[in-house]
């Protein structure tokens, strides 16, 4: 405080209030090293009030010509000093009355913000690592399953949810049966949809998408759980999450990431249709579908032949199968081959059958009763760990 030095043992009128009965009475204050002291009485100790706990109202500018001035030690007490030579001594004595400490205070979280976003950009160069790929693994779960509910009602919108009873059991069994082979910490869901394209997708927060048209291309259960299993490693490593922050940009994924839902998900949902997963992030499934349909004790064959069935059924699959799921999965890179004798090699283990003749009928027929979409606010509860 000695750099102030000139500013101390100024006395100045003030009106005071206690906070504890009604009105104020005229006193007198002083600047000292300590902080405001208030001469209550003359032959009395004056009541100190530190400048560090001091607030003000409204903050002391340069054109100040009062001050009313609160205390942190005293709740409900009151300063009010006129005339602008206390105003501009008290806000040189405490700095964080002045606007523009509330500027500052106002600008932090914001500079913070700017600063966390750097600091994960050069963490992200450093490591060698894909931002999208690196903010989708930040993003919170709550954030994560509001997308995959606004994906699943996107792509449900006039359609209709398949929801047999005894198709849905059906359904549990093998989603049970393939998630417990993925040794993943979330549950997954699968929802079927009425719906005459042959595709799948893996949207956010663990959840998967069937179609009507592809429980009924489908010659066996084998082949269903073949490309579940790949839906499932694309949520396994976050492809749809990914994609998506990398569609909707760094500045919407930063507010899901920060918490925020609302305007960062209002146009999404339709986003996950038009993406293309990468060769590499089909390699990464297929490795997925792979490991899963072993550790299930399923035949990888099934996934394979349905795999090669499709492709040959189309020409080009990825025109006939649109994007994301099966259009994606089937597209015809220059790899196709190497793939699928990669899965057909990856035979020779025990296998049994992924459902039964009787579950795999049911499962084919989920589709007799059906729901609308906006009926289900919440994913089904066909969670399988």
């Amino acid at each position: 405080m000695s750099m102030h030095s000139d500013l101390f043992h100024q006395r100045f009128e003030a009106r005071f209030s206690d906070g504890r009965t009604a009105g104020s009475r005229e006193i007198k204050v002083e600047l000292t090293e300590r902080g405001i002291a208030i001469l209550q009485h003359e032959a009395g100790e004056p009541l100190i009030w530190p400048y560090g706990a001091l607030a003000t109202a409204e903050p002391l500018t340069d054109h100040a010509i009062d001050a009313l001035v609160t205390c942190s030690y005293q709740p409900g007490a009151t300063l009010f000093v006129q005339g602008p030579r206390f105003a501009r001594a008290l806000a040189k004595l405490a700095p964080q009355l002045t606007a523009s400490a509330e500027r500052w205070r106002s600008a932090s979280p914001w500079l913070w913000g700017a600063v966390a976003t750097v600091a994960l950009s050069v963490i992200v160069w450093l490591a060698d690592l894909s931002p999208a790929r690196t903010i989708a693994s930040m993003l919170p779960d709550k954030a994560r399953a509001a997308m995959g509910r606004q994906v699943i009602a996107s792509m449900s919108e006039g359609r209709s949810v398949c929801d047999d009873p005894s198709g849905k059991k059906a359904l549990g069994k093998l989603t049970e049966r393939l998630a417990s082979a993925t040794h993943a910490d979330r549950p997954f869901t699968v929802v079927v949809l009425d719906w005459g394209l042959v595709n799948a997708f893996a949207t956010p927060g663990e959840n998967v998408v069937l179609t009507r048209g592809l429980l009924e291309a489908a010659e066996g259960p084998d082949e269903i759980a073949g490309v579940l299993a790949h839906e499932m490693g694309h949520g396994i490593e976050l492809h749809p999450e990914t994609g998506l922050v990398r569609a909707m940009g760094l500045a919407a994924a930063t507010e899901l990431l920060m918490g925020g839902s609302g305007g960062a998900l209002g146009n999404i949902g339709i986003v996950l249709l038009q993406l293309s997963y990468s060769r590499d992030a089909e390699g990464q499934a297929d490795d997925h579908a792979i490991s899963i349909l072993r550790q299930a004790s399923v035949s990888s064959k099934g996934f394979a032949h349905f795999f090669e069935r499709m492709s040959k059924r189309d020409g080009k699959a990825s025109g006939g199968l649109g994007k994301g799921g099966l259009g994606g999965m089937l597209s015809s890179h220059p790899e196709t081959g190497e793939r699928l004798a990669k899965v057909l090699a990856a035979g020779g283990y025990d296998a049994t059958p992924a459902l039964t003749e009787a579950d795999w009928s049911e499962l084919k027929g989920i589709c007799a009763n059906t729901s609308p979409a906006s009926e289900q606010s919440e994913p089904p509860d066909d969670k399988a760990q």
